[in-house]
């Protein structure tokens, strides 16, 4: 239960609002005066303070002062009849919680509170967590592989969480994302990049369409042509999908990736119009795994296409629109190699490293 230090030197308004306080679901502890609201803090430290300001020898002003001059972090409520600038500014400077002008009815009081106690609880867990932290600085060689194995269980299921949202918006096209993010790491390995780099798209591409959760579900699924409105709305979802990761802070640079991924070589494409050396590798694989897997799969306006018709649009637009050693490593998989589009999430690991 949380304690409430009521102060006030007029014993009907500390009965008063006692009553209102405890009738709330709070425990009170009133105080007539400054010097026994110290004693009581010194003894007990409560959850928040309510106060006068205007009592005998010290004032409320004074109590809030010596409560952070203290470092304690209670927030104190000012109570007073005669509300002025300079009590407002004092309040201000010494960070009281809220400033109150009686009379202070019922409902008002208990609301206060209630705020105030929301506000001591992220007080308390923000201190909790500079704690654990601190302790996580301390202790980082014996930390390091057991956050790391956290983070990659919280964005692994975060993107299965994702995928999930992802197939009851958008049925024709539930394992897309799942088969870009493994084309794009199959990509990636055969032309030798790096673990990090490897991984870094097959997260990229397993998130890249998370924008589409704000496209309307009939316009995803719209079996037919789309009309230019509604093909701008769909076209909005690569924005979406950036505002939504860089947000989360994912490591990697996944948000730019995803930002790029329905860009092109000559600045063709969208939402930017980057081209050129401004799309880096990643960003050119992305590109071509998308455009792979959407020819090659289902989609609500057209069946399946085949391999063919990858082959001839790349041809087509290798070196303009799309990279050509790029190109070329996807048709070595898909011709050569056997490569086949699967939705079986791969495994995938965090690397901390400064590559």
């Amino acid at each position: 239960m949380a304690k409430i230090l009521l102060v006030d030197d007029e014993k009907s308004i500390r009965i008063t609002f006692s009553k209102f306080l405890g009738n709330a679901g709070f425990e009170v502890i009133p105080a007539e005066n400054v010097d026994k609201a110290l004693e009581i803090i010194e003894k007990n430290e409560p959850d928040v303070v309510v106060t006068d300001i205007i009592m005998p020898h010290y004032t409320g002003m004074d109590l809030l002062q010596k409560i952070k001059e203290k470092a304690l972090d209670i927030p104190v409520i000012i109570m007073t009849g005669e509300p002025s600038i300079d009590t407002a500014t004092f309040s201000l400077r010494y960070k009281a919680y809220d400033y109150l002008q009686k009379p202070v009815n019922k409902s008002d009081l208990v609301h206060t509170v209630e705020k105030a106690l929301e506000y001591k609880r992220l007080v308390n867990e923000k201190m909790q967590l500079e704690t654990e932290n601190e302790n996580y600085r301390n202790n980082l060689e014996k930390l390091v592989e057991k956050r790391t194995n956290e983070l990659t269980e919280a964005v692994t299921g975060s993107i299965q969480t994702i995928s999930s949202m992802l197939r009851l918006r958008d049925p024709y096209t539930a394992d897309h994302d799942t088969k870009v993010g493994n084309l794009a790491g199959a990509i990636a390995k055969k032309m030798k990049l790096s673990k990090k780099r490897q991984q870094t798209l097959i997260v990229a591409g397993y998130l890249h369409d998370i924008g589409k959760i704000a496209v309307p579900s009939e316009i995803l699924s719209k079996p037919g042509r789309l009309t230019d409105i509604e093909y701008e709305i769909v076209k909005g979802h690569v924005k979406n999908s950036y505002d939504i990761l860089s947000a989360a802070k994912l490591p990697w640079n996944i948000d730019e990736l995803v930002f790029n991924h329905h860009e092109r070589l000559d600045g063709s494409g969208y939402p930017r119009q980057v081209k050129g050396d401004d799309l880096n590798l990643e960003s050119r694989i992305l590109i071509i795994s998308d455009v792979a897997e959407a020819i090659l799969s289902h989609r609500p306006y057209r069946p399946a296409l085949e391999y063919s018709v990858l082959l001839d649009e790349l041809k087509k637009n290798e070196g303009r629109a799309y990279d050509q050693d790029v190109a070329a490593v996807v048709n070595e998989l898909f011709s050569t190699d056997g490569y086949k589009l699967e939705n079986k999430n791969m495994e995938f690991e965090f690397f901390i490293d400064n590559e």
